[in-house]
Order: C-alpha cells, then sequence, then structure tokens
C-alpha cells in the first residue's frame, strides 16, 4: 500500500497549534478515556438553532471552497485526503476568539463569509443534521452505520478565558474546556488528547498530537473528530473483484485489485470529465467520483474551486451504472501551518495575531495545524475519520453506463441533503 501525505480512510483532521506570541500513547477503542473537570458556560448547547436557508448554504459552499483550495496545496501526485468539514470546525472554534485583522485573515482563507453571529449556529446547525444520518443503516463492518462528529477543548488550568468565548464553545460546539497541568505536565495532557482522538475515530487516528506539540507555552487545544462507517447501498460481490489495468499519471499502466458492479447512483459528463456517485446504505451519504478526460488529474485539479465542484455535483442525475472501482486504503498526516499561511492566514501565527476573544490580555498565535486522515474502501463500503486539534498557547443485466475507473481520480464523500464535503481526496495509485 503507497502511503499518502495525509493519513487513512479515517480522517485526523487539523491540528492548530497556538502558542504565545512571544515566543505516543495507545489507545483502547472500547474504554473511553477520563475526562478532567471543565471550565463550562452555564449556557447549554443550542439543538435547535434558528439558521436562514442561506446561511446554511452559505456554510457549505464555504466548506466546499475550502477544501479545494486547500488539496491544492497539500495533495501533490500522491494518494491523498482531507476532511474540509473537520477543518473548518477546529480552525472555526478558534476563530471564535479571534478579532480585528486575525478574525479578518481566517474568514477569507477558510470561505467563512458569514458573521460571527451567524457561522457558529450555522455550523451547530449542520452538526446536528449529521448526527442523525443513517438510522437502521448498516456499516462496512456488519455493525451499525457510524457517523459521529465530536469536538473538546482543552487548557491550561490556570488560564482565565473569556466567559463570552466560553458561551460559544457551549451553545455551538457542545464543549467545554476541559482543564489540565499543562504548565507542569505537558506531556501527560498530549497523552490524554491522544486518547480522546483515538477514542472518537475507534483507534482510526492515533497519536494526533506528536512529541513537543504541546508544552508548556501551550494554554489551549481545540479538538474536533469524524469518523464514518457506512455499507454500500448495492454492495460489491466479492467474487467479481479480480485484477485490472489502472494508468498511473506518467502514463504506465498497472494492474490492481478492482470490483466490478451494477449500482443505481448517478451520473453526470462534461466537456472535460466523468463523475459518478454510489450511495451508502440509507441513501443519505454518497461517494463521488470524478474522473478527467483528456487532461492529468493534476490540471484538471488545478482549475478546480468550490463553484465547480459543486456545478459537478449538481449536476448528477439517476442512472444505473455498470462500474468498475479499484479497491484502495491509505493514510497521512501533515502539518497545514505552511498550506493555511499561504491560503491568507499568515497572522495568525505570527506575533501580530489578535486572539483576546479567547484571552483578554492576548498574547496568543497559533503555532502548528496538523491534519491526519484514513481511508478505506472495499466491497462492502468505506471507513473513513478525522479528527483536527487547535493548541492555543502563549506566544440479466441491465443495461448501464459504463464508467471505468482506470487512471486517477478524485472522490468526496458527502451530505446527500445538505451537500456537505466529509472528506475530499484523489487516487493517484490505488496499490
Amino acid at each position: 500500500m503507497k502511503s499518502a501525505r495525509l493519513h487513512r480512510s479515517l480522517l485526523a483532521s487539523a491540528l492548530a497549534v497556538v502558542t504565545a506570541a512571544c515566543g505516543n500513547s495507545s489507545s483502547d477503542k472500547d474504554a473511553e478515556p477520563v475526562i478532567p473537570e471543565a471550565a463550562r458556560s452555564q449556557l447549554a448547547r443550542n439543538t435547535s438553532p434558528q439558521v436562514l436557508p442561506a446561511d446554511a448554504e452559505a456554510l457549505v459552499a464555504g466548506n466546499t471552497a475550502f477544501g479545494a483550495d486547500l488539496l491544492k496545496r497539500v495533495g501533490g501526485t500522491e494518494n491523498a485526503m482531507i476532511s474540509p468539514y473537520s477543518i473548518s470546525l477546529a480552525i472555526a472554534m478558534t476563530w471564535a476568539g479571534a478579532r480585528t485583522q486575525t478574525e479578518q485573515a481566517i474568514a477569507q482563507t477558510m470561505h467563512f463569509s458569514l458573521p460571527q453571529e451567524r457561522l457558529h449556529p450555522a455550523i451547530n446547525q449542520l452538526d446536528l443534521a449529521l448526527a442523525g444520518r443513517g438510522q437502521n443503516a448498516q456499516g462496512k463492518d456488519g455493525k451499525p452505520f457510524r457517523l459521529k462528529i465530536a469536538n473538546a477543548a482543552w487548557g491550561e488550568r490556570t488560564f482565565d478565558f473569556v466567559p463570552s468565548y466560553l458561551d460559544t464553545l457551549a451553545t455551538s460546539y457542545g464543549a467545554g474546556v476541559n482543564l489540565m497541568d499543562v504548565l507542569q505536565a505537558a506531556e501527560a495532557a498530549r497523552v490524554t488528547i491522544n486518547d480522546w482522538v483515538a477514542y472518537q475515530t475507534e483507534d482510526r487516528i492515533q497519536d494526533l498530537l506528536p512529541q513537543g506539540s504541546v508544552t508548556s507555552a501551550t494554554r489551549l487545544v481545540l479538538t474536533n473528530a469524524v469518523y464514518f462507517n457506512a455499507a454500500w447501498k448495492t454492495k460489491f460481490e466479492q467474487n467479481a473483484t479480480r485484477d485490472a489495468p489502472f494508468t498511473l499519471a506518467d502514463g504506465n499502466p498497472v494492474s490492481v485489485s478492482t470490483m466490478f458492479g451494477e449500482v443505481a447512483g448517478r451520473y453526470a459528463e462534461g466537456a472535460d470529465f466523468i463523475a459518478a456517485e454510489l450511495p451508502y446504505d440509507g441513501s443519505e451519504v454518497a461517494m463521488t467520483l470524478v474522473m478527467p478526460k483528456a487532461v492529468s488529474l493534476a490540471a484538471f485539479e488545478a482549475g478546480l474551486d468550490g463553484a465547480r465542484l459543486q456545478a459537478i455535483v449538481g449536476a448528477l442525475a439517476d442512472e444505473s451504472l455498470l462500474i468498475q472501482l479499484p479497491k484502495f486504503q491509505f493514510e497521512g498526516k501533515a502539518s497545514l501551518a505552511e498550506a493555511l499561511s499561504a491560503l491568507g492566514m499568515e497572522v495568525a501565527f505570527s506575533d501580530a495575531a489578535d486572539f483576546s476573544g479567547i484571552h483578554a490580555a492576548g498574547g496568543l498565535s497559533i503555532s502548528d495545524v496538523i491534519h491526519q486522515t484514513f481511508v478505506a474502501v472495499d466491497e462492502a463500503g468505506t471507513e473513513a475519520a478525522a479528527a483536527t486539534g487547535v493548541v492555543v498557547g502563549t506566544t440479466s443485466v441491465p443495461v448501464g453506463r459504463q464508467v471505468q475507473v482506470d487512471r486517477p481520480f478524485l472522490f468526496l464523500i458527502r451530505d446527500v441533503q445538505t451537500g456537505a464535503v466529509l472528506f475530499l481526496g484523489h487516487v493517484y495509485d490505488p496499490r
């Protein structure tokens, strides 16, 4: 299996390490880690946020645009996957405390087109909607369908957090700040956070925070974890799987393990692409495959933005598909600091950062953003996960449409009703 820059079919998403402007753990996925005492708002999570339909659409469109921007920066020409949704949740929790130029720069980079008072409720509404997906549906592993999304904040126990910031975390993200002795026991704090991430992703994302990422300068770590496990609505027969040719980016053909099947899905074709969509059990989440025609995948992605991606998805129409799709599995892990800075967030990583909405005295900046992912696709379905953390510190066979996925392709795992892109990646070599 070829390693990827961004980990596995489970996505452990962006870890943003925020430090002051001046200056390995093992987990049991069946045992929930002990969570420290928390600093919490007196407000409860708003489980019925009032959100305008236009705001919900703007949130999804912005998230899709951010995903297209970021994949071009970090994907390269190797297998790669990101979770735009997971990264956006973690950064949004950080953005809640950003002010002045820092607030504007993060909004521009993340395509947050809504003001704070409307974006956080819109995120909350989408999060609550996704939590209800897959009722009575099956997972890839024979267990029930899972789309689990969890948010948590981890803070130095002596640090003073702005009360309104705690209110936002509570009402829109269902999170308090779990208090830990980071000053004296930074390594123990890191292990605790990593254990939480591993538990939330059923052990697919481990050691999200590398050694040295949490130090005595750390004041806050914001984490998001996404885990997805779903069976195909129409499973591929294992006895139909066989080796078939796949043309690599350099034009060389290789033989890869390929699934063959007939699926009631959706299809679209344009001048420079073909797209097919395969539903998961319950039909609420689907995988969309996009393959360029004449140009390379790299050239196609170079001209891809959120609007184009949404247009491709919007063109899909019901179709019986005779599809061949390679099996694939890969994982990856990378720092996103350089990519996010290049996209416009540089001030958030500098001494000029303004996170006074988290701590009134300011003095905080982002030191790193780490993203880890995992994905596995086979005859039964798909498993994927993401975890994101922000560390803040001092500075008879009917005829159907034939779809041969036999060269590098783009894939999305998205919520059908809202259009939210949960995972976005590309496959250059399925081996």
